[in-house]
């Protein structure tokens, strides 16, 4: 299926959004949209992906 993350096409497998990050290496604690909307951590395995949708997953940053 065609998605886009963090603002790069991408072709992946994966049916839920936890199997994204799972997929796609993402690993720690993150921060995740899809189609603009936040998804809590404890509702990825529940939040079902579409073609076309648009995902970000954004992980926190240190130093400054």
């Amino acid at each position: 299926m065609k998605i886009v993350l963090n603002g790069e096409p991408r072709d992946v497998s994966a049916e839920t959004l936890a199997d994204l990050l799972l997929e796609c290496g993402f690993s720690g604690r993150v921060a995740t949209a899809v189609n603009e909307d936040f998804v809590p951590s404890g509702l990825r395995i529940s939040q079902t992906l579409n073609e076309g949708d648009r995902v970000e997953v954004l992980a926190p940053m240190q130093g400054g």
